[in-house]
């Protein structure tokens, strides 16, 4: 039989306080998008995930430290490379390649967090809806993917896994992991074919994508939290 203990520091404190700072840098960021600043959107994209990092240090801090905030952290900071793909290897050329390869690890952290960590129940069988999602992706666009068929199909493979490990998780997770879905799908479909999508999708690439991460971590915060009440 499990024991319950006194309510922690950690477990009492507020969680959204340190969500704060993340949500206002999003919100500025996906309105300079809208309005066409790209002088306030390109430097508000690099601070979305270290402000998102200090919010899961902010609801973390005084817990037990273990595989699944250093798992979060991860996905976080692979994530934030793969924003920054540009940015911090001009010498690359093309991006797109180390984005897929920065945003594909921040995934695999994810699936691991997902699986080992933050599991509440079994695997839904609506989960499966992700399964028809990339295979339904890849038919449609894989006469344009040219050289990057086979990393995007192994990008949306684990997209997709993540989406559906999220499904057993708490609901904050679940809606994360569809939100990065729909993020990466809209992004593909600007991507592949260009010009396939209107000019409104790019701020709601970014509305979509800083919901996922965000509430994924607040899924994430708000579980440990009760686990850690928990003997």
């Amino acid at each position: 039989m499990s024991a319950v203990r006194a309510p922690s520091a950690v477990a009492t404190r507020p969680l959204w306080w340190g969500f704060a700072p993340y949500a206002v840098l999003s919100l500025v960021h996906v309105v300079a998008l809208a309005v066409g600043s790209d002088d306030v959107a390109a430097p508000t994209k690099l601070t979305l995930m270290p402000a998102l990092a200090l919010a899961v240090l902010w609801g973390g801090r005084g817990g037990a430290w273990g595989a699944p905030y250093t798992l979060l952290l991860l996905a976080i900071a692979f994530s934030w490379l793969g924003d920054g793909a540009g940015a911090f290897f001009p010498f690359a050329g093309d991006p797109l390649p180390l984005m897929l390869l920065f945003f594909g690890l921040a995934h695999l952290c994810y699936i691991c967090l997902f699986w080992k960590h933050l599991a509440v129940r079994p695997l839904p069988g609506w989960a499966a809806v992700y399964a028809v999602w990339w295979l339904a992706l890849l038919l449609v666009l894989w006469p344009s993917l040219g050289g990057l068929s086979i990393a995007v199909a192994v990008y949306g493979l684990v997209l997709g896994g993540t989406a559906a490990l999220a499904a057993r998780c708490h609901t904050l997770v679940v809606w994360g992991g569809a939100f990065f879905l729909a993020s990466d799908t809209v992004l593909a479909f600007r991507i592949f074919p260009p010009d396939a999508m209107p000019g409104w999708t790019s701020p709601l690439v970014m509305l979509t994508y800083t919901l996922g991460p965000g509430l994924i971590a607040a899924g994430a915060i708000v579980t440990l939290r009760r686990r850690a009440v928990v003997v």
